[in-house]
């Protein structure tokens, strides 16, 4: 580089690498966007963004005497966008009327889900799919990269494992009496 003229308008110190000048800039960077945002994820968000553009511009801005200031004016104007649009996010989540809060699950749910633990994991996966998702055997055989026959036993050994658990769960105490099923005793 000895003998090379510096361009027009350009600082008279060599150019630095943009990877010299990130690995010296971005902890002060950061420290500066998380002070704007008092968010981490926030302020390495806006630094990356930061970075990029300046990678994007490196060959005019690092002729610039301080480009770290640059950096700073466009984190600056990101963070104030980022706050804009969280005082319009709030705003809007605020105008919204609350959900009606849900009745908690009842007994016969608690039941179901607690059977459904006992389950092996494919077991569980097959019947969550087919009741839950109304999935094919075919489409649950394709998803989980077995055979028909596979999401078969799957299904079968799961229901029959639910039901012996479920069975248990649904004895009558002997202070209980068994319920009748609609239409009688021999409706069956």
């Amino acid at each position: 580089m000895a003998g090379q003229v510096p361009a027009p308008g350009a600082s008279r110190r060599a150019p630095v690498a943009f990877d010299t000048f990130y690995r010296g800039t971005a902890p002060r960077l950061l420290r500066y966007a998380y002070g704007l945002t008092t968010n981490t994820e926030q302020a390495q968000d806006l630094v990356q963004e930061a970075y990029a553009r300046a990678w994007q511009r490196w060959r005019r801005l690092r002729r610039y005497e301080d480009p770290e200031a640059w950096l700073r004016l466009v984190v600056t104007r990101l963070a104030t966008d980022w706050w804009r649009r969280s005082r319009i996010r709030r705003d809007a989540v605020a105008a919204q009327r609350p959900p009606a809060p849900s009745d908690p699950p009842g007994e016969t749910v608690l039941l179901v889900v607690a059977a459904l633990r006992t389950l092996p994991a494919a077991q569980r996966r097959a019947l969550t799919l087919y009741y839950l998702l109304d999935r094919s055997i075919a489409q649950i055989a394709a998803e989980t990269g077995t055979s028909d026959g596979t999401v078969k036993s799957w299904l079968s050994r799961g229901r029959t494992a639910l039901a012996q658990h479920l069975r248990a769960d649904f004895r009558p105490t002997p202070t209980q009496t068994s319920p009748t099923p609609a239409g009688g005793p021999d409706a069956h």
